[in-house]
């Protein structure tokens, strides 16, 4: 079985957003369910935008969009394990904001997931996607 390999971009973190692991988040495997991890992790992905003063509904005008998201699982999680979600965003491309999360324990900074998400801003019009504006470009890299 071909599993997906994630490298954090460790110099490109830009956020750090503490959660806890609630027991509705919780599967049948009385562990951290796959749900209740992309729930986790857009909480933890608009944080870390909003401090970059950003806005997933309105990011230069235009709303953004997931466009493909992979997670590869390293550890588990249980209630009531408190977490670390560490927001990496590189350079964007020229359309796409590419979203990395790794999310630890706390306890003992066990990497439970790494993420990688990517983000395009559509122009809700005509439903296309539309080259990233340069002030979000700014925001993103530091350059604002």
């Amino acid at each position: 079985m071909e599993r997906v390999r994630l490298d954090f971009p460790e110099a490109d973190i830009r956020h750090r957003h503490p959660l806890t692991v609630r027991v509705t988040d919780m599967n049948y495997g009385r562990h951290l369910g796959h749900d209740a991890l992309v729930s986790l992790l857009h909480e933890a992905r608009i944080s870390a935008l909003a401090a970059l003063g950003l806005a997933e509904g309105d990011m230069g005008g235009y709303p953004s969009v997931a466009a493909d998201l992979a997670v590869q699982y390293q550890a588990e999680a249980r209630w009531p394990d408190a977490l670390v979600v560490d927001t990496a965003i590189p350079e964007p491309s020229r359309k796409a904001i590419t979203v990395y999360h790794r999310i630890r324990r706390e306890a003992d900074a066990a990497v439970v997931a790494t993420a990688r998400l990517n983000l395009m801003l559509v122009d809700p019009a005509v439903g296309r996607p539309v080259p990233i504006p340069g002030p979000v470009r700014d925001c993103l890299t530091g350059a604002a």
